[in-house]
């Protein structure tokens, strides 16, 4: 059996500047001010990570900023939830992740969740807007709610499927699918394989220079997805 970790957005979906729009609310709400930066796109960066980041580059005191993160996270969920409607409106699935997807799942060695750096409920609520939420299994996956250092996220979904499936799962037989450098390291230092997808914005090149196993354009060619995963799987 493989375990297969899909990464979330810019992988499987785009949600537009929803998530962008959820963190300025959220510090608003709880600093009491807008704020003049945001988070960068795309970088794979667990949501703990960037809370704090957000918090520091707009001039939070460093005495401040654990009990101000404690309270963003706490609200992050909520404020995209409210946001449901439009994620479907301003967002995408992208080209092939559906059937991606479908065939992963229905492959009876393949064994499909998530790692990801949204918090679990977050990642959940995005799956759900997509209609995605059954062709993975959340309940076996990592995500940044578990830890905000995102290798460390591998071994949660390891442990995880294993004790669900009965299954031993390690670097030979775990494989990642995500489009970020972060992905890549990820895999690389969490104990998985990867396959980059050039879907989001990293380059094919920056993928494959960073140490992913395998990098594909995006994920329309199912057959070639099923081949790859078995191939890094060794």
């Amino acid at each position: 059996m493989i375990l297969v970790l899909w990464d979330i957005d810019r992988t499987l979906l785009y949600v537009g500047d929803i998530d962008r729009l959820v963190y300025r609310t959220v510090f608003e709400k709880v600093v009491g001010r807008a704020p003049e930066r945001l988070p960068a796109k795309g970088t794979g960066v667990t949501m703990p990570v960037a809370v704090k980041e957000l918090l520091t580059v707009n001039g939070v005191p460093g005495g401040q900023v654990d009990a101000f993160a404690r309270r963003i996270i706490g609200l992050m969920p909520g404020e995209l939830e409210r946001h449901r409607g439009r994620m479907l409106a301003d967002g995408l699935l992208l080209p092939g992740a559906v059937e991606s997807l479908t065939a992963v799942r229905k492959s009876p060695h393949l064994l499909p969740t998530i790692v990801t750096g949204n918090l679990q409920a977050s990642a959940e609520i995005k799956l759900s807007v997509f209609d995605l939420i059954g062709l993975v299994d959340p309940t076996v996956g990592g995500y940044a709610s578990d830890d905000p250092h995102r290798p460390a996220l591998v071994s949660v979904a390891q442990q995880r499927a294993g004790a669900v499936y009965g299954h031993s799962f390690d670097r030979s037989n775990t494989v990642i699918v995500g489009d970020s450098l972060e992905d890549v390291r990820t895999g690389r230092e969490g104990g998985a394989r990867v396959i980059g997808v050039s879907s989001g914005t990293t380059s094919a090149a920056d993928l494959a220079g960073a140490g992913a196993d395998h990098v594909i354009t995006d994920l329309t060619d199912p057959s070639q997805l099923l081949r790859l995963i078995g191939t890094a799987a060794t």
